[in-house]
């Protein structure tokens, strides 16, 4: 006969052991018990209480892009934690060389708790999730970047104390900031506008799962190519740069399209008394925002970098380690 598990059990075996590429596969009310968990990390570390969940593990961390935000949050998370965080610049290992990465996943799979990669296809980091038995956490790809939008979910509940309401303009490039948000949001129960100029909006397919998302949790979705309409009665608006990483050839190009997509006092007005702005940093003041709106008091662009460490640490403790609660 068969034993039931316990509550404490059945949460472990729900959370041990899964990937996090994007946020299909994923519940808005698992989100939110993410999000929940990350505020308790985040009051804990306040309260200088230690928090070890993850003693004697080890996260295998995987850079093909340049890091800041990333890579501290991750290693600083670990250390809090706990565990340790191994640095592997690609250019350091044998994936450099050619190495498969199959065989580089079956490997690390060997010696680490779980892995985290920074890379540029979104193939890449699937294929490495694909050969590997310990989870595998997406710190960015060129399609979507859900850690970014776990740390802007938590910014956004902090400030507003919910997130099912709320209305979240997105003002610029279709990439994976936009991605990942369109994903959370609908998710969630946030209603998200996204603007963008033609030939730059977000993917077809990952609008078109988000809305069937968004018909669940009431949550609303437009794509607009319209600035002023998008921020309209928004209680957020949301910016990225409009090249990213190797995208640098076409900077002079996006910066002739998107110049009408510059967040700039002028259109924060368009959306109301009491709007919020956002970024998830590196920015290019003057560019993609004016420097009096990133560095206003309205910007909570400072409260998003923080709130990665916190959400990935709740992240990395429910993956590897099954737990969601203090």
């Amino acid at each position: 006969m068969a034993v039931a598990m316990t509550a404490s059990e059945w949460q472990t075996a729900k959370w041990k052991g899964r990937h996090l590429l994007d946020f299909g596969g994923y519940t808005g009310s698992e989100i939110e018990t993410l999000l929940r968990f990350a505020a308790s990390l985040k009051a804990a570390r306040q309260a200088g209480q230690s928090t070890p969940l993850l003693a004697g593990k080890t996260l295998g961390m995987i850079f093909e892009k340049a890091s800041t935000r990333t890579r501290v949050s991750f290693e600083v998370g670990m250390f809090e934690l706990g565990g340790h965080a191994l640095f592997l610049g690609s250019s350091a290992t044998q994936l450099g060389r050619g190495e498969p990465l199959s065989d580089t996943a079956r490997v690390l799979s060997r010696y680490v708790s779980g892995i985290m990669m920074r890379t540029y296809g979104h193939d890449i980091v699937t294929e490495l999730a694909n050969w590997s038995t310990v989870p595998v956490i997406n710190g960015l790809t060129d399609l979507h970047h859900p850690c970014q939008a776990l740390a802007d979910l938590l910014t956004i509940q902090e400030q507003f104390g919910q997130l099912r309401g709320v209305t979240l303009a997105y003002v610029g490039d279709g990439n994976n900031i936009a991605h990942s948000l369109l994903q959370a949001c609908a998710l969630t129960g946030v209603n998200l506008r996204v603007a963008s100029p033609d030939g730059y909006g977000p993917d077809a397919a990952v609008v078109t799962r988000a809305r069937q998302w968004a018909n669940l949790s009431g949550a609303e979705i437009a794509i607009v190519r319209d600035p002023r309409e998008a921020v309209r009665s928004a209680d957020v608006v949301y910016t990225d740069v409009w090249a990213s990483m190797g995208q640098e050839e076409e900077t002079a190009v996006r910066q002739t399209a998107f110049a009408p997509y510059q967040v700039n006092q002028e259109l924060l007005a368009s959306a109301g008394i009491g709007v919020w702005f956002m970024h998830d940093l590196p920015a290019h003041r003057g560019e993609e925002v004016t420097a009096d709106v990133i560095d206003g008091k309205q910007s909570l662009v400072f409260d998003q970098a923080e709130n990665r460490l916190h959400a990935q640490k709740a992240l990395l403790a429910a993956l590897i380690a099954g737990v969601v609660t203090l």
